[in-house]
């Protein structure tokens, strides 16, 4: 996979043109000062919001949260590209000097969050380059990003999902009447969120229906497809992070954690996450009964395998005073920020911060390319 006299090269990709762009940034400053620089050559790639690639600050103080809640960007302005051959090179661009190779790429990286990054696109690219790469493949990743496909594979496999409604833009603009008839047969309220978008950007809490055009508006400013869902009413969050196992080993489940969420916010919106924690309360590992603990996290690697899941993923669940348990969604690419509940799950089974993302390139690093 790599010569015998150099350190494996890393390139740690992130931004995008998604409206994640900045949450990107934020995972990616926390996964670059975490990685050892005595064992890894890195290279920082950022993405624009207009698409191009570019050499990022090697120093990650940048790609972080301002003091006054100001979001970070890609910055750089060397564009570069990945050459693919028999290995794949990267190519800085500059019009002044011609083009310069930076070296071999042995494994990238990509913590990416959102359309054009984490759904496949980005991964299809590195497969048609032969690069190996961290987390979920095309398949698992497109699925992953898209909520209403990723409800369908879990019914197919007996998994229990909230009931919903997706609304197409050909579906609303033949029969709006229709949409909305859908939608009040879940009962209010529920939740409008865009199919493939995350960090709780375009969601809203609809408690009838006149309520409901807005919010479908709102979802739509951030994806055109639309999902409903009804609300799992007194239901507790739960998450549970997945680990692909080494080799043929068992995929390895965390502690669990619980969010409860401060009254103020109708949900687990972007202020509740990535804001000063009086907005929240986390607990790891969450308060629940070890039976249902249990069923949790069998539930977790169950959808990890229907997903077909490499590297790792972050699962989340509805859990109800009976015992009943819901699968919300699943993660393929989970928020690596300081805040962000995967690595604290991690922290809290005994696996810290660098040996977590260590251990993501390492299963990178033993993946096999093409298909598997």
């Amino acid at each position: 996979m790599t010569s015998t006299n150099r350190k494996p090269r890393v390139a740690v990709v992130f931004g995008g043109v998604s409206s994640e762009h900045s949450i990107s940034c934020i995972s990616a400053g926390s996964v670059l000062k975490a990685i050892d620089r005595e064992k890894y050559d890195v290279v920082p790639i950022g993405i624009t919001t207009t698409g191009t690639w570019v050499l990022e600050n090697p120093d990650a103080n940048p790609l972080a949260l301002g003091p006054g809640g100001e979001l970070p960007m890609v910055v750089g302005e060397q564009e570069v590209s990945l050459a693919p051959g028999e290995t794949s090179s990267l190519i800085v661009r500059d019009p002044a000097a011609g083009p310069e190779t930076l070296g071999d790429v042995d494994v990238v990286f990509p913590v990416m969050h959102g359309p054009f990054g984490q759904d496949g696109t980005l991964q299809g690219l590195l497969e048609m380059a032969g690069v190996r790469y961290v987390g979920a493949g095309v398949l698992s990743s497109a699925v992953g990003t898209d909520k209403a496909f990723m409800k369908l594979l879990f019914e197919a496999q007996g998994l229990p999902v909230l009931p919903y409604v997706t609304i197409t833009p050909r579906e609303w603009a033949r029969d709006e009447a229709a949409c909305r008839d859908r939608v009040e047969e879940l009962g209010f309220p529920v939740f409008v969120k865009p199919a493939r978008a995350g960090s709780s950007f375009g969601i809203s809490r609809v408690n009838s229906v006149e309520q409901l055009d807005d919010a479908l508006a709102e979802a739509r400013r951030f994806d055109p497809k639309v999902i409903v869902e009804a609300a799992a009413i007194g239901a507790r969050e739960v998450e549970c992070g997945v680990l692909q196992g080494e080799g043929n080993e068992p995929h390895l489940t965390s502690e669990l954690a619980e969010i409860r969420v401060d009254p103020h916010h109708q949900f687990y919106d972007f202020e509740a996450k990535y804001l000063p924690e009086e907005n929240t309360a986390l607990d790891v590992p969450a308060r629940l009964d070890p039976e249902v603990a249990d069923r949790v996290k069998s539930y977790a690697v169950r959808a990890f395998e229907a997903l077909d899941v490499e590297g790792l993923a972050r699962v989340d669940f509805f859990v109800f005073d009976d015992g009943r348990i819901v699968l919300n969604e699943v993660e393929t690419m989970p928020g690596f920020t300081s805040l962000s509940m995967f690595p604290r799950m991690w922290a809290a089974s005994g696996v810290d911060y660098p040996e977590l993302v260590d251990r993501l390139i390492r299963l990178a690093l033993d993946r096999d390319l093409g298909l598997r």
